[in-house]
């Protein structure tokens, strides 16, 4: 009885490794979807005298279609808010906060089969005084 339960110990080990294999944890050998995560432009807005600027409303308009997104910046002055869903003509970039307003600024996307990089990929806008 007693080489019956090392063998079904065992095989029961070896069992509970195979099945640990089937959930869903995390593991380097899956394939994970890359293309699912839109591509994010990082914009940071600044005063002029160079503080960051929470709470400050950022567009990104696509210059063929029109389309816009809008964004809020955090407590670091940063939104990530625009993505390549407005890809892959270029975009003008905008902030606004209070009744300062920023200068515009051009993004272009570089697109391959899964994404479209903005580039730049940071973006700093200045509030005009």
């Amino acid at each position: 009885m007693g080489k019956q339960l090392k063998r079904y110990g065992w095989l029961g080990l070896l069992a509970s490794v195979l099945v640990t294999g089937c959930d869903d944890a995390p593991s380097a050998n899956r394939h994970e979807d890359t293309c699912a995560e839109p591509m994010s432009l990082r914009v940071v807005v600044m005063s002029s005298d160079g503080a960051y600027i929470q709470g400050a409303s950022v567009t990104a308009t696509n210059l063929e279609s029109n389309v816009s997104i809008t964004g809020v910046t955090d407590d670091r002055g940063l939104t990530t808010a625009i993505n390549e869903t407005l890809a892959p003509s270029p975009i003008r970039v905008v902030a606004t906060a209070g009744s300062h307003v920023t200068l515009a600024e051009r993004v272009e996307w570089t697109c391959d089969a899964c994404h479209c990089t903005p580039v730049p990929d940071t973006v700093t806008l200045k509030l005009q005084d």
